[in-house]
């Protein structure tokens, strides 16, 4: 067995990037959910078990060097498999009237969660992860229809880059089907435009199931 308590480097970085060339990599392949744990064990593409130990608030990042052996000129390295993001774009509201602004936001606040979906607010971007089916959300944001609101899917790697440590956790820490605790949403930010708090707020649910269907509206 193989102990990471540290990692050593980053396949993107000097000088590892002219160092691997031709060198021999054992890929440790991580879901997110997986990626944002600094302690657990999983084995590689060849068979090898490794043991991740890491300080308390570190995790892997995609790319990481893990353990290097100069003799044979092999190396494991951790790569991260992360699902597309919903993409909703705000800036479509700035300059509308505040009671508008308010009850889009609302409206929009109320839809995620209704929906248990985690998010992360950042200026007038909100980033869902995908819990369900792509088709499904897609549908959830067509039924409301939300003025001014527009969005997209984007690759979770472009976003990532973007994103703060515990952001990078609530957005890409429970997406996936494994069973989870949904981390709240409290969005204290200014919402476009200066026009106050954006009204985005989620509950905690624990859930130890997958949705796969659309929800009715209802309260909690």
């Amino acid at each position: 067995m193989i102990l990471v308590e540290s990692i050593i480097g980053n396949v993107n970085e000097e000088p590892w990037v002219g160092r691997l060339k031709g060198a021999r990599l054992d890929v440790l392949s991580l879901d997110q959910w997986q990626a944002q744990k600094n302690r657990f064990r999983l084995k590689t593409s060849e068979g090898s078990e490794v043991a991740v130990a890491l300080d308390r608030n570190s995790h892997l990042h995609d790319g990481d060097v893990l353990s290097w052996d100069e003799a044979s000129r092999s190396a494991i390295v951790a790569r991260i498999v992360l699902q597309d993001v919903l993409v909703i774009h705000l800036d479509g509201l700035v300059g509308q009237a505040a009671e508008t602004l308010a009850r889009t936001c609302f409206e929009l606040g109320h839809a995620l969660g209704n929906q248990h979906w985690p998010a992360v607010v950042k200026g007038t971007t909100v980033y869902v992860p995908l819990t369900v089916d792509r088709k499904v959300m897609a549908s959830v944001m067509k039924t409301h229809a939300f003025e001014g609101i527009h969005y997209e899917f984007a690759p979770g790697s472009e976003i990532i880059p973007y994103l703060a440590p515990h952001e990078s956790r609530r957005l890409f820490g429970g997406a996936d089907s494994t069973p989870h605790v949904h981390t709240p949403i409290h969005v204290h930010d200014e919402a476009p435009g200066g026009g106050g708090p954006s009204g985005l707020h989620s509950h905690s649910h624990s859930h130890t199931h997958t949705r796969t269907h659309d929800h009715g509206d209802h309260h909690h």
